[in-house]
C-alpha cells in the first residue's frame, strides 16, 4: 500500500466518509440509549460491521431477543450479500487472505463503489479494492464511537435517525444511476420489489424480492453483455 494508491481511494470513498460518520454516530446514539457505551459501538462496528443489521441489533438488544432470534433476523436482513458476493467473484480473484476482510466488509456502500469505480493507470487494482473497503469501514467505526460518545455526553432523542442510512443508500444510488451506462438492472430492482411489496407485504418482500432479481438477471445477462460489448466497440463521435 502507498500514498499513490490512498490519493486514488480516498476521493473515491468521500461520499461513504460523509455518510457513514452521520449514520455511524446515529446507531452510536442508538445504542447509548439503551445502555451500550462507545466500547460496545466499537466492537460492534469492528467485529459485526453490518449498518442495516446493527441499527436491527439495537432493537433485538432492547428487547432481549434470544440468540436463535437474533441469527434468524441478521440473515434475513443481510441476505442479500450473498448476491453482492457473487457478482464480485472475478473482482476478488486472486486476492489472497485480503478476500476474506473483503468478503467481510462488502456493505451495500462499499458493493456500490467496487461495482463502479476503477483503479487509475499506475494502481494495483487489489490494493485499490482493499483501501476503499478498509477506508470505508474506519469510518462507520469512526461514526458509531463518535455518536455513543456524544450520546453518554449530551444526551440525544434519537427518534428517526435511523432513517440516515437510508438517506446515504439514496444518495449512493442517484450517483450510480448518473454514471451507470445502462440502466436496466436499476429498473428491474425497482420492478421486482414493488412486486414483491405488493404481494408478500413489506415484512416478508426481502427474499421474493432477491429471487426475482437474480432470476431475471441470470436471464438477461446475455443480452446485457451484448448491449455493454457494441457500446464499447462503438468508437466516440
Amino acid at each position: 500500500m502507498n500514498r499513490k494508491t490512498l490519493a486514488a481511494a480516498f476521493p473515491v470513498t468521500v461520499p461513504v466518509l460523509m455518510g457513514y460518520l452521520a449514520i455511524g454516530m446515529a446507531f452510536g446514539l442508538m445504542l447509548q440509549s439503551i445502555g451500550y457505551g462507545p466500547l460496545w459501538a466499537l466492537l460492534m462496528s469492528l467485529v459485526i460491521y453490518a449498518g442495516s443489521g446493527q441499527y436491527l441489533g439495537v432493537a433485538l438488544l432492547a428487547a432481549g431477543a434470544s440468540l436463535p432470534h437474533v441469527a434468524f433476523m441478521t440473515l434475513m436482513v443481510n441476505f442479500r450479500h450473498l448476491v453482492y458476493g457473487l457478482s464480485m467473484l472475478e473482482k476478488f480473484r486472486g486476492m489472497g487472505a485480503r478476500k476474506l476482510y473483503m468478503i467481510f466488509s462488502l456493505t451495500d456502500e462499499t458493493y456500490a463503489l467496487l461495482s463502479s469505480a476503477r483503479a487509475p493507470e499506475g494502481v494495483e487494482e487489489h490494493d485499490f479494492f482493499f483501501l476503499v473497503a478498509l477506508l470505508d469501514h474506519s469510518y462507520w467505526i469512526t461514526g458509531s464511537v463518535i455518536g455513543a460518545v456524544l450520546g453518554a455526553a449530551l444526551g440525544f432523542d434519537t427518534t428517526g435517525v435511523d432513517f440516515a442510512m437510508t438517506a446515504l443508500f439514496l444518495v449512493i444510488a442517484v450517483g450510480q444511476w448518473r454514471s451507470a451506462g445502462g440502466h436496466i438492472p436499476a429498473l428491474l430492482g425497482g420492478a421486482a420489489t414493488l412486486v414483491s411489496l405488493l404481494l408478500v407485504g413489506a415484512e416478508d418482500m426481502l427474499l421474493p424480492a432477491l429471487a426475482i432479481i437474480v432470476a431475471a438477471l441470470t436471464l438477461l445477462r446475455p443480452r446485457m453483455d451484448r448491449h455493454t460489448l457494441r457500446e464499447e466497440e462503438t468508437p466516440c463521435r
